[in-house]
C-alpha cells in the first residue's frame, strides 16, 4: 500500500541521513558523540523517589490532560519565570513531551482554509523537523523563512508578501533557537505579536531551552503578549522538563495558551492522546517546583559556554550562542566537514544543511555545522579542541 502523496516525499530525517554518511565509513579516532541534542547532566535522585511512592499509579490509566497538581505546577511555574498568571484548569496541559504538542496544536487548530485559499504555515530555516511535517500533515503550505546571520539568526516573517501573510495560520519559533542559540528580544515578540494581531495567526512558541542561557533569563512569548494585551488566543507556548531538568526520558512537557485554544487541544487529545503515566506526572509536578536543581544544571553549562568561546574564539564567524547548547560553527560545506571530522578524528557532529530546508545553493545551513555541547565539560573541551584543529588549522 502506497504512502499518501504529502508523506512519500518527506526528506529524510537528519539522523538517518546521517548515519548514511558516516556508517560505511571507520572513524579516525576514539568517537566522541556531538550530534544529538540529548541533555547528559544527571538529573535529582529525589525523581526517582518520587516514581516508586506513586508506582501504584501504573495500575491505572493516567489523567489524560494531567492531574491538578501537575497543571498547577505547571501554572505556577510560568508565574514566577514570566510573571503570567494561568488557570490551569482551562489554559494549561501536559504532554507527552513538547514535540507531541507542537504537532498536535497544528492538527487541533490549523483551519482547512484561510479567505477560501490553502492555509500556510510558517517556520524558521532551519527548524525543528516536527514544525513541517505537522504543517504537511494537516494539509497546509509550509514556508520556511530563512534565519540566517543578516537576521540575527531568527526568521523575519514580516519579510513575506501580503498576499502570503493573508494565508497564514500558524508560525513557529524556537527561542532560543535550535540551532543556532540565538533569542528573541523583547521586541522582536513584540513585533511578531503584532504581525499575528493584524494578519490574525497564531504564534506557537517553543521555548523548550528558555532555562538554558549565557547572562540574562530569555522573555517569552506569552509574557510579551500579556503585557501587550494582546488576544489571550494569539499565543500558545511550549516547555518541557527534557532540557531545563535533564530528564527527556521522562516525557513531560505542557502547553499555556487562551481557553479556546486549549480546549481544541484537549479535544483532541480525547481520541488520540498519549497522556504520560501517573507516577511520572507526580516526578514531573515536583520538578517543575524546584529551581535549585535548574540554577546548578544551567551553571554547568555556562562552564561549557566559556570552555567553546576559548577554544573556538579565534575561528572566523564564530559566535558563542546566548541560549541553549549547540554550537553553530561556519564551514565551507557541513557534509564534507562531517565526513572529514568523522575520518580523521572520530568526533561526530551534524550537516546543518540536514536540519534546513533548500535546493543546493540555498540551503541555509550548507555552511554550518551542528554542535551539542552535553557531554561533561572535559570531554566537551577535548572534543571542540580535536574539531578546532581538524577543521579550522
Amino acid at each position: 500500500m502506497n504512502l499518501p502523496e504529502r508523506f512519500s516525499n518527506l526528506p529524510a530525517y537528519a539522523f538517518p541521513r546521517l548515519r548514511a554518511l558516516l556508517d560505511h565509513h571507520a572513524p579516525g579516532g576514539p568517537v566522541e558523540q556531538m550530534t544529538i541534542g540529548e541533555p547528559k547532566h544527571t538529573f535529582p535522585q529525589w525523581v526517582t523517589n518520587i516514581i516508586v511512592e506513586n508506582a501504584a499509579g501504573f495500575n491505572s490509566y493516567p489523567n489524560n490532560d494531567g492531574t491538578d497538581e501537575l497543571r498547577g505546577a505547571c501554572a505556577n511555574w510560568v508565574q514566577r519565570r514570566y510573571g503570567v498568571s494561568l488557570d490551569p484548569a482551562t489554559q494549561v496541559m501536559a504532554l507527552n513531551g513538547t514535540r507531541e504538542g507542537l504537532y498536535n496544536a497544528a492538527m487541533a487548530l490549523c483551519p482547512e482554509t484561510k479567505n477560501g485559499q490553502r492555509p500556510v504555515i510558517l517556520a524558521p530555516n532551519p527548524f525543528y523537523q516536527v514544525y513541517m511535517v505537522a504543517a504537511i500533515s494537516v494539509g497546509s503550505a509550509p514556508i520556511f523563512v530563512p534565519a540566517t546571520a543578516a537576521t540575527g539568526h531568527l526568521p523575519d516573517f514580516a519579510s513575506l508578501p501580503a498576499d502570503v501573510l493573508n494565508r497564514v495560520t500558524i508560525a513557529y519559533i524556537c527561542s532560543p533557537a535550535n540551532p543556532q542559540g540565538s533569542v528573541a528580544s523583547r521586541d522582536y515578540w513584540a513585533d511578531l505579536i503584532r504581525l499575528a494581531e493584524q494578519y490574525d495567526f497564531r504564534i506557537f512558541a517553543d521555548e523548550c531551552y528558555s532555562e538554558i542561557y549565557r547572562n540574562d533569563p530569555p522573555p517569552g512569548a506569552m509574557q510579551v503578549a500579556t503585557e501587550m494585551g494582546a488576544d489571550p488566543e494569539r499565543v500558545l507556548i511550549f516547555h518541557s522538563l527534557s532540557k531545563r531538568s535533564n530528564l527527556p526520558g521522562l516525557r513531560s512537557g505542557f502547553v499555556a495558551g487562551g481557553p479556546q485554544s486549549i480546549k481544541a487541544l484537549k479535544q483532541l487529545r480525547a481520541y488520540a492522546g498519549a497522556p504520560t503515566p501517573s507516577p511520572l506526572q507526580a516526578a514531573a509536578a515536583a520538578v517543575w517546583a524546584d529551581e535549585t536543581h535548574v540554577t546548578e544544571n544551567r551553571a554547568l553549562y555556562r562552564e561549557k559556554y566559556d570552555v567553546a568561546d576559548q577554544v573556538m574564539g579565534g575561528v572566523p564567524g564564530y559566535q558563542g550562542p546566548e541560549g541553549g547548547f549547540f554550537l553553530w560553527l561556519p564551514v565551507d560545506d557541513g557534509e564534507a566537514a562531517t565526513l572529514k571530522l568523522w575520518q580523521e578524528t572520530g568526533v561526530k557532529v551534524l550537516p546543518g544543511a540536514y536540519l534546513a530546508q533548500g535546493k543546493p545553493g540555498q540551503n541555509p545551513g550548507e555552511g554550518y555545522i551542528r554542535v551539542a555541547l552535553v557531554a561533561p565539560k572535559e570531554n566537551t573541551q577535548r572534543a571542540l579542541i580535536t574539531l578546532r584543529d581538524c577543521l579550522y588549522k
